[in-house]
């Protein structure tokens, strides 16, 4: 297992299999590359299905032992299916999607292989989702959600990103994975600094305060400095990066584009790396190279200026 320079071991890649996407999401931030989203026809500048899959068998040759597949929209791939089914079979693998392709593919996907979904819903108001994601497709998300959880890819993780725009739609959600065996909610810090618009960021210690009053348990991951609240029965997870110096410095993750670039950090784009060819010993030779160049984002890469953002350290520059 590779090892970058500050003793974290690489155990884990997310894939971004296109940049294509159904949805505009007023956040978006395409895995930290900006909205660079296309039109809805394949890309000749994605990577090809083989591409892919000698990617994570090289992964695998490091021991790399789980794989998120992301986008963009990851299920406007036509050959998804056949990725998760030739991924090494001791790799674990995840998809984070918008779930409105779900209804149909979720049972093959679960044959194919796949262990774990993720689907992003911001809210459970129908106006509110089509305006925070540009799209009128709030039935068929909740149609994936049912598909995902009858294909037995269960717990099935709702991902809603917290900022001014859906704050107020936490209570329904809590109550709705509360309500509901087999979905779980994570509520994930907006990251102002990669998506843009800063006023709309918000204070998490309010939902984790919030959160406090109405857990029945409380559980705390030392590993990235998460808490876990348990409301009802429904399980309710924060990601909290910002300002989190523990969340990235026990970060495990390499980062993959849909283009067939390497990159060390969701926040950085100053090492992407790129895998040319996509032949075994190309691959080997980024992997080792991003895995080298990997820095800590806040409190390394990252510090905070004086008026409380943040920027970069002047010392990992060109890192």
């Amino acid at each position: 297992m590779l090892v970058d320079g500050f003793g974290r071991e690489v155990s884990g890649v997310r894939v971004s299999l296109t940049d294509r996407c159904n949805f505009d999401c007023v956040y978006c931030h395409n895995e930290g590359l900006g909205d660079t989203r296309g039109p809805m026809d394949p890309a000749e500048n994605e990577m090809a299905t083989d591409d892919v899959v000698r990617f994570l068998e090289v992964a695998r040759e490091f021991d790399v032992g789980k794989v998120k597949f992301t986008g963009g929209e990851p299920m406007l791939r036509d050959d998804l299916e056949e990725i998760v089914r030739r991924t090494p079979d001791e790799m674990e693998t995840s998809l984070t999607t918008n779930g409105t392709f779900l209804p149909g593919r979720a049972e093959e996907l679960r044959e194919a292989g796949l262990d774990r979904v993720n689907v992003s819903q911001d809210a459970i108001d129908r106006e509110a989702f089509a305006e925070i994601t540009e799209s009128g497709a709030y039935e068929r998300v909740l149609e994936g959600v049912e598909a995902a959880l009858d294909a037995g890819l269960d717990p099935v993780k709702l991902n809603m990103v917290v900022f001014e725009g859906t704050v107020e739609f936490i209570p329904e959600m809590v109550e709705h994975v509360a309500a509901n065996g087999g979905l779980q909610l994570q509520l994930i810090e907006y990251m102002p600094e990669i998506a843009g618009h800063p006023e709309w960021a918000i204070d998490i210690e309010r939902v984790h305060a919030w959160l406090e009053d109405r857990a029945d348990r409380i559980e705390h991951r030392e590993m990235h400095d998460r808490r876990r609240y348990w409301v009802d029965g429904g399980m309710v997870e924060i990601v909290d990066p910002v300002g989190n110096e523990t969340f990235c410095a026990n970060c495990h993750r390499v980062r993959v584009t849909h283009e067939g670039y390497l990159k060390g950090c969701l926040n950085r784009n100053d090492d992407l790396r790129s895998m040319g060819e996509m032949t075994r010993d190309e691959i080997r030779d980024a992997f080792r190279e991003v895995v080298h160049n990997r820095v800590p984002y806040y409190g390394e890469y990252m510090i905070r200026d004086g008026d409380g953002g943040w920027e970069v350290n002047d010392e990992y520059v060109g890192a």
